[in-house]
């Protein structure tokens, strides 16, 4: 159980961290084993908006109607796939602990993310005028891990 929960930290936290650090692409600035990855995973789907993560490399797109984003190692191999959900379909234990813990925030937006080996979290978005942060949770709505408060850009 400690050995699971440190691993969603560490997801977690270099999640949190890449994301800060995401960087637009042109198409042709991705690895061609990673967008052939992506095509080979997503059939069909078309990338919105390429991002460099640190290392890695994030799609963005529409999954069957859905807001989606996946994220693929340099090499292509697949890391994890993160989906909008509605507020509502977050487990319950996480939007109680949302709502007893970050008061005077406002859930604005939910995530299940899936990773390469089929493990699910989950993400709420926390959100107090211009600030917010991510709060991620197991599959079972216990929370693991916060993201450090940022600033909405003008």
């Amino acid at each position: 159980m400690k050995t699971t929960i440190a691993t969603i930290a560490t997801i977690a936290l270099c999640f949190g961290l890449s994301y800060a650090n995401a960087q637009h692409l042109k198409e042709a600035e991705v690895p061609a084993n990673v967008k052939d990855s992506f095509a080979k995973k997503y059939p069909g789907s078309k990338v919105k908006v390429w991002e460099k993560e640190g290392a890695d490399f994030e799609a963005e797109f529409d999954l069957n109607k859905v807001e989606s984003s996946a994220v693929f190692e340099a090499n292509g191999t697949f890391k994890e796939l993160e989906q909008e959900i509605k507020i509502a379909d977050l487990p319950k234990a996480a939007s109680d602990y949302c709502t007893k813990t970050f008061v005077g925030y406002k859930l604005s937006e939910a995530a299940k993310i899936t990773d390469g080996a089929g493990k699910v979290m989950f993400e709420a978005e926390m959100t107090k005028g211009k600030e917010h942060f991510d709060a991620i949770f197991d599959d079972k709505g216990n929370f693991v891990k916060k993201s450090e408060p940022t600033k909405a850009k003008d």
